[in-house]
């Protein structure tokens, strides 16, 4: 690193822009490979990691050890069909995303345990069912369960990479720039030779907390590769709302990530040329609830919750099939959409919440997080989990009564506004008990609920078994207001199979490579439409390891 009249200048062989998982990953590969890196970020040293940090952890895994123990018959032909039905990948420029998914698909049914079991990352043994879709046997939806939580959660499996990194800043081939901004790229004759950017004022600030932006200095970082892994745009609510499917946002998002995902630099290598594609599709939860411990502005957490649930929206009417808790999350967010109101509504009970209600995220996962035994083994007593009772003691979303009725006019006191008929939410849940007496019943998501059962990790700690949501042993009732959350961007700079950024000709820009969110987790999309879940941070090691073993390559001699 040097300093002069036009600012601090850095040099290096491989520059990582982006010091979130997906870079963590290439800048890993690449010191392994023998490279010189530097790793820019616009955020402090406290928030290394990234998006990754708070995640539930996550990984779609196929045909593994875990699924095998629990009875589960998994294949990558049966993956890759549920991959491309969820996708329906149906444009020109899905050329490279659609290779990217089979390379994917193929990637977690073979080598991806493997290497990460090497690199000490272990698996929460009971494997979770993730977007079970509903539809046909070609549509939307995982066949089987393949969500396999990490133990230790997002920390546990951003831990081998940053100790590797750590391990090249302590032999003075690896450098981090925390608080500095990337703004634009480099050329040289038509290859890209850097970053240019701003230095920002030094933050104290927690994980996640918004940092500073004042800029008090500019850079410049030479090097013969730059590898993108920015992440996407979930904490820009403008851009979200600019990029929504012909802008017909909801009016009032919660933030599922922090301030600083603001996707401005992926902006700034579209402006270079880099081709930014399928910005239209995008991945929200219609699950969020406020966090009555914010980190971030309008910090919301995506509630994962089992099957039993009903969902009803904003006026009290019942999600068609199969918009049940767990099973189409892109698909109800559409109806939602349709629906003139940007919140809807989850009505269950103590029973079903005490077993069924889980949250997204690290810190809402304290015993699987800290690899706590003793703590994970009161998720089998009876009651919510400490983080659940939080928020039914706390959060600003959550009400309980003892009548339907009471629930009702409670549900329109929260909203101000008499969209609900307490009558007719005590109508709809007799209705629905009535079917649960009858033994059989034509309810579907009653039936749901008896087949998920037949899973036995939704058996033992998942989905209780249907029972009248009214009987008084089961209560309080229990309704819960749900909005939308922004997480995640599913387009993105494209990106061929060696992780190199393309024009707009679809011709490679000469040492420019992407990877992570912001390259749609490989080719501008690999997703399609729908995510099956656990392939965000999968993704992101995927398309990371790739980046940076060919930028290594590409700096060779």
């Amino acid at each position: 690193m040097e300093s002069n009249e036009v600012g601090t200048q850095f040099h290096a062989d491989v520059v990582v822009v982006g010091a979130g998982l997906s870079g963590l990953v290439s800048a890993a590969e690449a010191y392994n490979a023998g490279r010189r890196v530097l790793i820019i970020d616009q955020e402090p040293e406290a928030s290394l990691g990234g998006q990754a940090h708070w995640s539930f952890g996550g990984l779609f895994l196929v045909d593994t050890p875990e699924q095998r123990r629990l009875g589960v018959k998994d294949s990558v032909d049966l993956a890759l069909g549920d991959w491309m039905g969820s996708a329906a990948f149906d444009r020109p420029e899905d050329h490279w995303a659609r290779q990217w998914a089979e390379a994917y698909v193929n990637f977690a049914a073979g080598e991806k345990r493997s290497w990460l079991h090497a690199l000490g990352v272990r698996f929460f043994p009971l494997v979770q069912w993730a977007e079970r879709g509903g539809y046909d046997a070609q549509g939307h939806g995982n066949s089987v369960p393949r969500f396999h939580v990490v133990w230790g959660t997002g920390p546990g499996i951003l831990e081998p990479f940053i100790a590797k990194v750590t391990e090249g800043v302590e032999s003075g081939r690896v450098q981090f720039a925390f608080g500095h901004r990337g703004t634009e790229l480099m050329f040289d004759a038509g290859r890209v030779t850097g970053v240019r950017g701003d230095v920002l004022a030094p933050s104290a600030n927690e994980r996640g907390v918004a940092s500073s932006r004042e800029v008090v200095g500019e850079f410049t970082a030479s090097g013969a590769a730059v590898v993108v892994t920015t992440g996407g745009i979930g904490g820009n609510h403008a851009m979200v709302r600019e990029q929504w499917p012909e802008h017909k946002s909801p009016k009032y998002l919660l933030t599922g990530v922090p301030a600083s995902v603001d996707g401005e630099f992926q902006q700034a290598v579209a402006t270079a040329g880099g081709n930014l594609i399928n910005t239209d599709r995008m991945w929200h939860y219609p699950e969020g609830i406020h966090n009555p411990d914010p980190v971030w502005p309008n910090h919301g957490i995506r509630i994962l919750s089992g099957p039993s649930p009903l969902w009803l929206d904003a006026t009290g009417h019942r999600l068609p099939v199969p918009l049940f808790p767990g099973f189409d999350s892109l698909g109800t967010l559409r109806h939602l959409g349709t629906t003139g109101h940007d919140h809807s509504w989850f009505v269950l009970n103590q029973t079903i919440i005490s077993k069924e209600f889980a949250l997204s995220g690290s810190e809402q996962n304290p015993d699987l997080t800290g690899r706590d035994v003793k703590l994970l083994a009161k998720r089998a007593l009876p009651g919510a989990t400490g983080p659940v009772q939080n928020f039914l003691d706390r959060g600003v979303d959550f009400l309980q009564a003892t009548t339907a009725q009471e629930l009702g006019t409670k549900m329109n006191a929260l909203i101000g506004e008499d969209l609900i008929d307490p009558q007719g939410l005590l109508e709809t849940l007799e209705a629905r008990d009535r079917q649960v007496h009858s033994g059989l019943g034509k309810d579907t998501q009653l039936n749901a609920i008896r087949e998920a059962r037949r899973f036995s990790t939704d058996k033992l700690m998942r989905v209780v078994p249907p029972h009248a949501m009214l009987a008084p042993e089961h209560g309080p009732l229990i309704a819960v207001r749900l909005s939308t959350l922004t997480r995640k961007s599913l387009g993105g700079l494209q990106t061929d199979l060696t992780g190199r950024v393309l024009n707009s000709d679809g011709e490679p820009i000469a040492g420019l490579y992407a990877a992570g969110e912001a390259a749609g987790f490989g080719g501008g999309g690999l997703h399609g439409y729908r995510s099956l879940e656990g392939t965000f941070l999968g993704g992101c090691l995927f398309s990371g390891r790739i980046a940076g073993r060919q930028a290594a390559s590409d700096t060779a001699g």
